[in-house]
């Protein structure tokens, strides 16, 4: 048996079960009397709904149920709530209307579901679908955050005046005022983070069943946050969250989308009631992008303040997030929380002020992808020193240098008072510069240059906060068969979790990888759970299993004292045993935890725990690309990274975690845009026809290097890794692409960089002016 602790690098063991057809996915799972549910969503983005007749549908062969709001009020199931329902910061609460399960009255974003068809099987839900006749009076329809937020713009939602729910100022604003004042450069841009798809491979989906002898539901569903959803969904149904039951045997991918609790949950569990049948339903591709929860879209105008060196004096930023038709999931918690939390970043920036809008508008609701308002605080700040750079005549890698955090400074305290523990930013910095032959660069862009291509250099330095839920548990019981069952509240959903939460235990305890057994995705193993979300799920569950092997050691030193007729004090636990100091008398752990068992003093241990810490990954990331002059198509043509994520458990499966982050944020920069007709409010982005997601040939070998310092936050000294390069990519993307166009005098561009939006840009000396 084989011994992999932390540091090593074995294989990820799941892969085997996956390649060989083993996964436990949704469509894997076997029902009896299985029906199949289908959702008919409004076509409409807004739109009044005067009627819905079901007599059609209802006589369609095959058919068990037509449900709609009416029914859905009859049997007094109830809306879902925001995840944060006030100002994180200030407890103000946010301005907000419930998300009903199916739109009544009025629906509010194509998509939105409006009925749910129940039959014998999929086709025959579709069809009977198509029976039911809907009299809708479209309205006109908003779908950006300055549509919403402009005079006269139609509501989405009475209840929300102005389609406002945020509107708050917070920081130094007067110190911000006094840098300004004495500045002697000032840099402004305003830019759009823009809207973006997750799409995950597998896509949302879930089966319910009921259980009238114990008036309990159970939901298998493709979700990444069992316990917390679960309790949503209880409530919506009426019940209580005892008598609902979450399980995820295998996600096929969440980036996010699969974070919070969607009206799908609860009506399939309803549905499941009312027919007295299991009840399946998988979102098609389109449903994905038309209902799933989007990420970013937030607008800001934000400008840097420099003294005549280039030191920071201060930062003021406007910014307005598109919330979609409802606040779903965490979006004010997010706007108040995260893109707060480390403004400045790894900078020292002795004055910030920001004005922070949430709107609500006639699309898709906003939930949360990797690096949630981190991603949108490091890129507006890395845009503003580029831009600084060059307008004022700085070399872009000495003006971040100048003002980054030192190592001897830390731990750093921002100027919203919030701690960073560990970092050393400027020589991961240079670190990254080296790594990349930033020397080299002059060569390659004269190479390029002759080739007929123009070829930019970007960088950025990225940093987020990593936790999440605050709460985490952990179980671990010794099986008389001498296995180890490791039951966690986290989940796995594609990181490699049963890799290597072993190799944390097996540290901690020496016992063969082999003989743990991580047991997770179901709500009814463990009392609670913060699923994953914010890479918490190394630091939340690791941290939990050290404390509980602790407590295990102790319980366990104390048996072998029996066993070995020793004083507890001469017992020393070391690679898996019990050792008698100064001899050779030992009894391995497993012989005490089956002693302990006989004994009715069993090893099995429950620690649960609540976080007062983040942790705080970071790094550089260096990008070089090329521009195709006659066709605006950029290319990358190299991609450079060194991380500090701490002490890393496994080192491949954090580089896999970073590259697959790096690939997404690098086709938000360059391919992906989630965007509507600002008419109709349809959505005009809503298949791979339309929506780029990044493919092989858009990406480079990543150049992947580590910088680790040891997080003081927790005894791992571990900080998540799942989202950086989601956070450092864009930014570093687009400061290249920015760089290749500045010889030739063009100056700001958003992402994404389209070849279409490039080649404009390129020609727009060229291109007839519209008459006014």
């Amino acid at each position: 048996m084989t011994k992999s602790t932390i540091g090593d690098s074995p294989k990820r063991r799941e892969d085997a079960r996956f390649i060989t057809g083993g996964g436990a996915y949704l469509d894997d799972l076997h029902f009896d009397r299985l029906a199949h549910a289908v959702v008919l969503r409004s076509p409409h983005a807004h739109a009044q709904i005067h009627a819905i007749n079901t007599d059609a549908a209802r006589r369609a062969p095959g058919v068990l149920a037509v449900l709609t709001a009416v029914d859905a009020a009859a049997d007094k199931l109830g809306p879902l709530r925001p995840y944060a329902e006030a100002n994180v910061q200030t407890g103000e609460p946010f301005t907000f209307a419930v998300q009903p399960l199916m739109a009544g009255r009025k629906a509010r974003f194509a998509g939105e579901p409006v009925a749910l068809v129940v039959a014998e099987t999929h086709a025959q839900a579709l069809d009977a679908s198509e029976l039911i006749a809907v009299d809708y009076e479209p309205l006109a329809a908003v779908t950006s955050g300055e549509a919403a937020r402009a005079q006269g713009a139609p509501l989405v939602s009475d209840e929300v005046p102005g389609n406002v729910c945020i509107d708050w100022h917070t920081g130094d604003a007067a110190g911000v005022d006094r840098g300004f004042a004495q500045a002697a450069h000032i840099v402004s841009l305003t830019l759009d983070n823009h809207r973006i798809v997750t799409n995950p491979m597998e896509p949302r989906g879930c089966i319910g069943q009921f259980d009238p002898a114990s008036s309990r539901f159970t939901l298998h569903a493709s979700s990444q946050n069992i316990h917390i959803n679960r309790n949503h969904v209880a409530r919506a149904l009426g019940v209580e969250p005892k008598d609902v039951r979450f399980i995820a045997p295998d996600v096929g991918g969440g980036f996010g989308a699969k974070n919070f609790a969607y009206a799908e949950h609860a009506l399939i569990l309803w549905a499941a009631r009312r027919t007295g049948r299991p009840v399946k339903w998988i979102a098609s591709r389109s449903e994905v992008f038309l209902a799933d929860h989007a990420a970013r879209d937030m607008q800001a105008e934000g400008s840097l303040a420099l003294d005549e060196s280039g030191k920071f004096l201060a930062l003021k930023v406007a910014s307005v997030a598109n919330l979609g038709a409802y606040m779903a999931g965490a979006g004010g918690g997010v706007q108040t929380y995260q893109y707060v939390h480390l403004q400045g970043t790894v900078y020292r920036i002795p004055a910030i002020a920001l004005h922070i809008v949430a709107v609500l508008s006639n699309t898709a609701p906003i939930g949360v992808t990797r690096g949630p308002g981190f991603a949108e605080t490091v890129n507006i700040l890395e845009r503003l020193i580029d831009a600084a750079a060059q307008r004022h005549g700085f070399d872009r890698a000495e003006l971040r240098r100048i003002n980054m955090v030192p190592a001897d400074a830390m731990p750093m305290t921002n100027s919203f008072g919030f701690q960073v523990d560990s970092g050393t930013f400027p020589e991961t910095f240079d670190h990254a510069l080296l790594r990349a032959d930033l020397k080299g660069f002059a060569d390659r862009r004269r190479q390029s240059e002759a080739e007929g291509k123009l070829r930019g250099l970007g960088f950025a330095y990225h940093i987020k906060g990593t936790g999440g839920s605050p709460d985490e548990n952990v179980d671990i019981r010794f099986e008389p068969d001498g296995s180890v069952s490791l039951i966690t509240g986290t989940q796995h959903i594609g990181q490699g979790h049963e890799t290597t939460f072993p190799q944390i235990l097996a540290h901690r305890l020496g016992v063969a990888n082999e003989r743990i057994r991580l047991r997770q995705g179901d709500t009814d193993l463990i009392v609670a759970g913060g699923g994953h979300g914010s890479s918490r799920a190394t630091y939340m569950g690791g941290t939990a299993m050290w404390r509980a092997s602790d407590e295990i050691i102790a319980k366990g030193t104390a048996l072998a004292a029996d066993a070995l007729e020793a004083a507890e004090a001469d017992i020393r636990f070391e690679d898996g045993r019990f050792v008698v100091s100064g001899t050779d008398r030992a009894i391995g752990l497993l012989e005490v935890a089956a002693l302990g068992r006989d004994k009715g003093k069993p090893l099995d241990t429950y620690h649960a725990w609540t976080r007062e810490h983040l942790t705080f990954p970071n790094g550089a990331h260096v990008v070089e690309v090329e521009i195709d002059r006659d066709t605006g198509r950029v290319a990358l043509a190299r991609y450079t990274a060194v991380d500090d994520y701490g002490v890393l458990v496994n080192p491949m499966i954090a580089s896999g975690q970073a590259h697959g982050a790096m690939a997404q944020g690098v086709g938000q920069a360059l391919l992906e845009h989630a965007t509507y007709d600002s008419q109709s409010g349809q959505m005009i982005a809503a298949s791979f026809m339309d929506y780029a997601l990044p493919r092989a040939d858009d990406l480079v070998s990543f150049d992947l290097g580590f910088n680790p310092t040891r997080c003081t936050t927790n005894p791992l000294g571990v900080k998540g890794c799942g989202e950086a390069g989601a956070i450092g990519a864009p930014a570093a993307v687009m400061n290249a692409v920015a760089s290749a166009l500045a010889p030739l005098g063009i100056g700001h561009i958003d992402m994404p960089a389209t070849a279409e939006r490039v080649w404009r840009a390129l020609n727009a000396q060229n291109m007839p002016q519209a008459a006014e």
